[in-house]
């Protein structure tokens, strides 16, 4: 399954960036993030690897990141790796006219096992939930609104 997301943050491109790429401030756009460690290499170098905890309803949900091309300003892209769930995230980040910036989500999921069943009858939870992320970051970088108030 694959699907872009994009979302306008009424914010400039350096100050998006320097909230997306500190990963301290996930815990306020990301709904459920309990926790990341690094597991190797160097924080947000191409190759890395984190281990990221979520709690999703009553589960928690442990994947692995792994940094394919980390080039912000501009890109950064990343594979993640959960039980029956492989997620390939390309993200792109563009200047706008009104100094604002827009950002750009591609993703593809592939999915094994039960997981299968999930994407075939509820592919429209993943893109509801890239969506959710994608506003809850604007909130964040343009109010400072976090997902824990």
């Amino acid at each position: 399954m694959k699907y872009t997301s994009e979302i306008k943050i009424k914010k400039p491109l350096p100050e998006v960036i320097k909230k997306f790429s500190n990963p301290d401030n996930m815990k306020h756009w990301q709904r459920g993030f309990i926790s990341m460690t690094p597991i190797s290499g160097n924080l947000g170098d191409k190759g890395s690897k984190n281990m990221l905890i979520y709690k999703m309803g009553k589960r928690e949900i442990e994947m692995i990141e792994t940094i394919v091309e980390n080039k912000l300003p501009a890109i950064f892209h990343a594979n993640y790796s959960a039980k029956g769930v492989y997620n390939i995230q390309k993200n792109s980040f563009k200047e706008t006219e009104e100094n604002h910036t827009l950002w750009i989500s591609q993703n593809e999921f592939i999915f094994s096992g039960f997981m299968k069943l999930m994407g075939l009858f509820m592919p429209g939870a993943f893109k509801k939930q890239t969506n959710q992320y994608m506003k809850d970051f604007k909130n964040f970088v343009e109010t400072n609104q976090s997902v824990l108030d």
